[in-house]
């Protein structure tokens, strides 16, 4: 009785399952490496939208106005959720860390560096991450992590410090790497500070309230460039780049990112990050907004080495379940 309950009942059902769950991977892989594309070439689009009149200010707070409308229409379309008062005033504060400083540092130090310099800054996340799981999830501290995050560290530095030729032949700027690697600590923060709060509601509840924040509170830093600038003067091709960098590098980015991170890992969502970068430097070689140099070039695989070795260090997880497998041995 029990072995044709099994075979012809459980079995095929745990089959099920396990196919279920396997799509349900698949997909947030996928989804993430949509999301990862689409911030890669969100640095050459936006640096040709700002090099035609857009401001950084401008496009940071157009990135927010819009993601807001787009948040909010796809609500209409979601199931209806109840914000908790208390969540309401929690989600204020991370549309601060996870919009305003993130969006805003990364679009405004987008406009002073170059694409390609962006892009390869964009890889550090992985590494701020692991140190905030660190203080804050009380994740360990192994060998692989700290050398992980020297390299990485090292790999920055060269990067901001080698920057001393002018934007416009393709060099970065100090202040413009330095705004993007703070963006990047922002979102980390973001991610490891809000966590639980994330996973609390769908996407679109999220998002809709925090790209609502982020705007209102962008307004002041942004209404001169609104003010002073012609938008009648503006071509069909800025409008498209725009449009790029709102609905895609923004509205359709969030969704797969959040996506992946409801069922992966954060070490595995924070590996994708290594797709921006080749996208962004790809397009921006082509496009003739950069150059790679011997240093550029000793600082990704710096970037690039640190970012592998924190993410291939055990997790606290791992380490308390090979202790455990020890003691019963």
């Amino acid at each position: 009785m029990f072995h044709s309950l099994f075979f012809g009942e459980l079995l095929p059902l745990y089959c099920k399952m396990e196919i279920k769950m396997d799509g349900k991977v698949v997909r947030a892989h996928v989804a993430l490496i949509a999301a990862a594309a689409m911030w890669g070439l969100m640095s050459p689009i936006g640096k040709a939208a700002m090099d035609a009149g857009i401001t950084g200010l401008l496009l940071a707070n157009m990135r927010m106005i819009g993601g807001a409308a787009c948040f909010w229409i796809a609500s209409l379309f979601a199931p209806k959720e109840k914000v908790n008062p208390h969540d309401l005033f929690l989600l204020f504060f991370a549309s601060m860390l996870g919009i305003v400083c993130n969006q805003g540092c990364f679009t405004f130090g987008l406009s002073l560096t170059s694409p390609v310099d962006a892009s390869i800054v964009t890889t550090t996340m992985p590494i701020v991450t692991m140190v905030l799981a660190a203080l804050f999830l009380k994740e360990p501290v192994t060998p692989m992590k700290v050398s992980g995050i020297f390299l990485g560290s090292i790999g920055a530095l060269m990067l901001i410090l080698s920057n001393r030729g002018p934007v416009s032949q393709g060099g970065g700027s100090m202040l413009g790497d330095a705004l993007c690697i703070t963006a990047q600590v922002s979102f980390a923060c973001y991610l490891t500070i809000f966590k639980k709060l994330i996973a609390r509601y769908n996407v679109f509840t999220l998002m809709k309230w925090m790209f609502t924040y982020a705007a209102i509170c962008f307004i002041p830093f942004s209404y001169h460039d609104f003010a002073v600038t012609d938008f009648s003067a503006c071509t069909v091709t800025v409008w498209l780049q725009v449009g790029y960098v709102v609905f895609f590098g923004t509205f359709v980015a969030y969704i797969c990112m959040l996506v992946g991170q409801k069922t992966l890992r954060p070490t595995v969502v924070s590996m994708y990050n290594y797709v921006q970068p080749v996208v962004g430097a790809s397009a921006s070689i082509l496009l003739g907004m950069g150059h790679f140099g011997w240093i550029k070039a000793l600082a990704a695989i710096l970037i690039f080495t640190g970012v592998y070795v924190v993410t291939q260090s055990k997790s606290r997880a791992q380490m308390l379940a090979e202790r455990n497998q020890k003691e019963q041995e």
